[in-house]
């Protein structure tokens, strides 16, 4: 086999993968058949060799049929495959009539109408060249008994999406015994192909024409040109259909009625089946040989989409326990790194967290009931209890603690809200971390176990930061410094207005109750860093800590378990690995044969 034979078998197989993947649909670099009653099943089957396609009365071939051959080593038995039965070789080619027939069947029922649903079928022998024919129904005048009315519209309409494909070149049979210019596959082939470059004739039944004349002008291109030569071929006759005789024997006599014919003796080398497979198989090598390039590029083109597809689809995923975890932790890895770019800036989110401190708790602060707990009333009542029964010399120590200690109680409610609130900007960050890793699109039970682990986490953090913040407010208020009461009168001083000496007591317990709000909001500025640090800071640093611990713990089956994809998306990469090693090979292939050129 030549290395270009072997390119034009590449083309067919890659045709068939991609029919079988669901890229294509047959008629690019193919020949696609027009007739009327031509004898166009015998030149299909001289073709082949073999006797595999329906006969009947009026239109057999309802529906279209893309016929790959593909040659085989000499020697290698002969077989069939249809695409709808991927996995049965039909060795017996009476078998794969039945099932054209049965398959045409399947989709029109048992009549006389057709469909564009292609039926493939791939031969595979050492006594074909490589090649792909559709065998498309035979063009009709008018409807019969069982067909729609717009049958002819129907079957012009389907044969021309098929042969107005810029690829697809059209074997136009016609019947010798008939006026060439009345041929409605030659007026059909020259509305789509005008110049004729697409376009092969072939004149069947030259052995049925009157005594007397013969077909010359035609074969010769002096009625009808074309671009490339006619082809003429004698069919096996009815009679020899009827005794079986076969196509070994079909093709000698076939060769010896040209060889032995006044008429077409000088024409013999370039007439028959034979010469028919040869010259369209070398047609197709032209066509090929000349588009190495623009094929050469779209494989390569096809190649990079389909292994861009394969990364947003992700990689398949191992058996072993060992691959599976190491597949989870990196998983894990990538969800905490989106995470950690939301808190430290790379993504919007985390400055949710700095509006908890700078606008909701000072909001907070400000709503403290301070002006009834530091009204005169209470100031007096509270004053007075705490001097007992001896009223205090210069000032009212005792009292400012217990008007402290409890100004600070009141930190609680906020420093506890505060610690909530920043509990559920990372909650709804480490959903919002979930969705955008698109690693983890493949697995929903993972991404369920990583939220649930994640959530448990931050739980823990929220209640270590609440006891954290709440032991804060309570060790100030259990220890006030010296130094605390020695400016404390200052900063009342600041507040009010030293030029006017005539202060009610009300003015000053205005100035007085102002002044501690903001040395009293100056003891609690560690509430922040204490939330930071107990709940923000652990969820950077061991969000998944106590998951991965889980996680090495669990056996090949639980691993497994967590790695349980969507079947479609399984689908979807084992059909694009299948692509993708196709078009590999393929450029591999067309590599090769460009070098042996």
């Amino acid at each position: 086999m030549t290395t270009m034979e072997s390119l034009i078998g590449l083309v067919n197989r890659i045709q068939r993968a991609c029919t079988m993947l669901g890229d294509y649909g047959g008629g690019d670099n193919a020949f696609s058949s027009l007739w009327e009653s031509s004898g166009k099943s015998s030149v299909l089957e001289s073709v082949v060799g073999r006797d595999f396609l329906p006969r009947g009365s009026g239109i057999v071939t309802r529906r279209p049929l893309v016929l790959q051959l593909h040659k085989t080593e000499d020697g290698s038995q002969e077989y069939a495959e249809f695409l709808h039965l991927p996995k049965r070789r039909f060795t017996d080619f009476s078998m794969v009539r039945k099932e054209i027939q049965d398959e045409t069947d399947r989709v029109t029922g048992k009549t006389k109408q057709i469909s564009p649903i292609p039926i493939h079928l791939s031969i595979y022998s050492p006594n074909v060249v490589n090649l792909t024919l559709i065998d498309l129904p035979g063009l009709t005048k008018v409807a019969v008994e069982g067909q729609p009315d717009t049958i002819v519209e129907d079957i012009e309409s389907m044969v021309r999406s098929y042969v107005e494909k810029p690829n697809s070149v059209i074997l136009a049979i016609s019947p010798a015994n008939q006026d060439i210019a009345t041929s409605d596959a030659m007026k059909l082939a020259r509305e789509v192909d005008p110049t004729g470059e697409r376009t092969f004739g072939v004149l069947t039944k030259l052995d049925l024409m009157d005594k007397g004349t013969n077909a010359l002008d035609v074969l010769e291109g002096r009625s009808y040109r074309l671009q490339h030569p006619w082809v003429g071929i004698v069919n096996r006759s009815q009679a020899d259909i009827n005794r079986n005789i076969d196509m070994i024997v079909a093709r000698r006599k076939e060769r010896e009625y040209f060889a032995t014919s006044p008429d077409y003796g000088h024409l013999a080398g370039k007439m028959g089946s034979e010469y028919l497979a040869k010259l369209l198989s070398k047609h197709l090598e032209s066509v090929i040989r000349s588009r190495i390039p623009s094929i050469t590029s779209l494989i390569n083109k096809s190649i990079e989409e389909l292994e861009s597809e394969m990364d947003h689809l992700g990689r398949p995923i191992a058996v072993d326990a060992g691959a599976q975890l190491y597949t989870i932790l990196e998983l894990c890895r990538a969800f905490d790194r989106i995470f950690k770019e939301h808190l430290d800036g790379g993504r919007p989110g985390g400055d949710r967290i700095y509006g908890v401190f700078d606008n909701q708790l000072p909001a907070a602060l400000r709503k403290l009931p301070f002006d009834r707990h530091l009204s005169l009333q209470n100031v007096k009542k509270v004053v007075s209890e705490a001097d007992g029964y001896q009223p205090h010399l210069i000032a009212p120590e005792q009292g400012y603690r217990r008007l402290i200690e409890g100004s600070l109680s009141y930190f609680r409610g906020p420093a506890e809200a505060s610690a909530d609130a920043v509990h559920f900007v990372l909650k709804e960050l480490v959903r919002k971390s979930i969705g955008e890793t698109q690693e983890l699109k493949r697995f929903p039970t993972l991404q369920a176990e990583i939220a649930a682990a994640a959530n448990e986490a931050l739980e823990r953090f929220r209640d270590e930061g609440r006891k954290t913040v709440i032991r804060l407010v309570d060790m100030e208020a259990s220890y006030l410094t010296v130094e605390f009461f020695r400016k404390l009168p200052q900063e009342v001083e600041k507040a009010g207005n030293p030029g006017n000496s005539g202060n009610t007591a009300s003015q000053a317990v205005d100035r007085y109750s102002d002044g501690h709000f903001r040395r009293i909001g100056s003891n609690v500025t560690t509430i922040p860093k204490a939330i930071v640090y107990c709940q923000v800071r652990e969820a950077k640093l061991s969000l998944l800590n106590h998951f991965y611990t889980q996680i090495g713990r669990k056996e090949a089956k639980q691993l497994g378990q967590l790695l349980d994809e969507d079947p479609a998306m399984m689908e979807r990469r084992l059909q694009c690995a299948k692509r993708l090693e196709l078009y590999k090979a393929a450029r591999d292939e067309i590599d090769s044969v460009s070098w042996a050129r």
